[in-house]
């Protein structure tokens, strides 16, 4: 009799360990492949719970072996038990618990699997999720039976609900994996074919042969310097050649070197190792890392100190870099395309940038023109500008006529970046969400036409229908210089209806 209460103590103490390091296989790891092998061969090493098994049902009903755990035979070949057939089949198909004291004894037992031992106890329990009967965890003790196949049974069915359990998690990870995949497929379509070249707006003729250089040299790795004035769209042309090149899957990365001070710059681009300056707490991967299979786009390279051109040159030439504080050289495959306004010759004849820098970099330049010099697309990018406006605030815009002709007239020094500005600030000074010349003046642009360029205006036709009276009436203002008498004739009104009419529409007269 007390060997039996000992030997039942000694069974509730194994046991209770075998949970405890259950629990820990539990929680380590997101492979539900590698957790239940994990979980049989803890049952093996401290319940003395043999040739574990657990099968999951598939889609089509069937039970696949998703883990085997035999320490003193070969694992069994891969296949599936059907609904009923074999002892696993049974569990699954009765739902219930199944004690038998020899496997072999059993109508079903089929030794199939090469793994039980017709003459041990064999035990399988139904793996249960939400309700649902998902699979079955099966296991023989390593003795006959003692008495204490009751008590082993309600242990594997403890251990069957943690394992129930961690299928939830499994699949809940695994469910939000998918939607993530999905949801960053979905992005990188958007945004690739947000930066298609016909979703660029540029129809002049020194624009259309950007586009075809951008083209051609997104189909390979070459390194790319994209000049031009701030305010060009830099960034938009980088933008363009990585989600159009082979690597459009991969990370876009972006850095402005002009915003970063000399001391963070290293760490920024190439990372750090703990400890490796005060505040350092943690490892951190640098922009080139991050970018590993991308893109990495340097913008403002023209402002990158002299003392750290040595090490961005090291980087571009043989492709590895080491992490601040740490000395493994690590391999990168990152393209770089990098972007200035600096007058990069002059800086290397000053000694200000280093040559061999810039011929590494100056690979493929790209020089892009200033908005002055494509005048002809500025109604287009105007109305492009406006649109997404509009969509910011939420509210529908209209662009007048009026309004571009006046935008045309302006040189823009701060090219397409100062374009939109005005336009946001047009349309903030906008009450019914009509843009026209007074809504651009009040922006402050007209005051820097200079007069001659004010004066030099194409002619409209003033009897073009689409004019509403208020464009039709500024267009004769504008034709006549202002002056309401000859505005007055070129509309066969006489000058009392004329200023009337530049009361009530709340035109706002020029002087030239």
């Amino acid at each position: 009799m007390s060997e039996t209460v000992v030997t039942r103590s000694d069974l509730i103490e194994s046991e209770l360990e075998a949970l405890f390091e259950v629990g820990k296989v539990l929680s380590r790891s997101l492979n539900l492949h590698d957790t239940l092998n994990g979980v049989l061969q803890k049952l093996h090493d401290y319940a003395g719970m043999l040739h574990g098994v657990v099968t999951l049902r598939g889609e089509g009903g069937e039970l696949t072996i998703n883990a085997v755990y035999a320490a003193d035979k070969d694992s069994p070949p891969h296949f599936s038990y059907r609904p009923g057939e074999g002892i696993i089949g049974s569990v699954f198909e009765a739902n219930r618990t199944l004690v038998i004291r020899r496997a072999g004894e059993h109508p079903r037992f089929l030794g199939r699997l090469g793994l039980y031992d017709p003459e041990l106890p064999f035990i399988g329990v139904p793996v249960v999720l939400d309700r649902q009967l998902v699979g079955v965890l099966a296991a023989q003790p390593e003795r006959g039976d003692d008495g204490l196949l009751e008590e082993r049974a309600r242990f594997m069915e403890m251990v069957a609900q943690l394992i129930g359990q961690s299928l939830r998690l499994a699949r809940e990870i695994e469910k939000e994996r998918r939607d993530l995949t999905d949801e960053r497929d979905q992005l990188r379509c958007t945004v690739r074919g947000h930066y298609a070249f016909d979703n660029i707006v540029g129809h002049a003729t020194v624009m259309q042969r950007i586009f075809d250089m951008v083209r051609q040299v997104a189909k390979w790795n070459t390194t790319v310097l994209i000049r031009g004035e701030s305010g060009t769209g830099k960034e938009l042309i980088a933008n363009a050649i990585h989600y159009n090149s082979p690597r459009h899957n991969g990370p876009f990365i972006k850095v402005n070197c002009a915003a970063l001070p000399e001391n963070l710059l290293e760490s920024e681009l190439f990372g750090h190792e703990k400890g490796a300056f005060s505040g350092a707490i943690n490892q951190r991967k640098g922009r080139f890392e991050r970018a590993d299979g991308g893109t990495l786009f340097l913008d403002e390279i023209g402002e990158i100190p002299p003392t750290f051109q040595a090490k961005l040159l090291r980087v571009l030439q043989e492709g590895e870099l080491e992490r601040v504080g740490g000395s493994r050289t690590l391999k990168i495959d990152v393209r770089v395309i990098a972007a200035t306004n600096v007058d990069l010759e002059t800086a290397v004849e000053m000694g200000d940038f280093r040559e061999d820098l810039y011929y590494r970099l100056n690979v493929m330049p790209i020089t892009l023109p200033a908005l002055r010099e494509r005048s002809e697309d500025i109604p287009e990018l105007a109305q492009f500008l406006v649109t997404k406006i509009a969509k910011m605030q939420s509210r529908e815009l209209r662009l007048t006529d009026s309004a571009v002709r006046l935008l045309m007239q302006h040189t823009w020094p701060g090219n397409v970046r100062e374009l939109e500005n005005c336009l946001e600030r047009a349309a903030i000074m906008s009450e019914d969400g009509t843009i026209d010349r007074s809504a651009i003046s009040l922006t402050g642009v007209e005051e820097k036409i200079p007069l001659n360029r004010r004066a030099n205006q194409p002619k409209v036709d003033l009897a073009d229908d689409s004019l509403d009276e208020r464009e039709r009436v500024i267009a004769a203002l504008e034709q006549a210089g202002w002056v309401q008498a000859k505005a007055a004739r070129l509309l066969n009104m006489t000058p009392r209806q004329i200023a009337y009419r530049i009361q009530i529409l709340n035109i706002k007269l020029r002087n030239l």
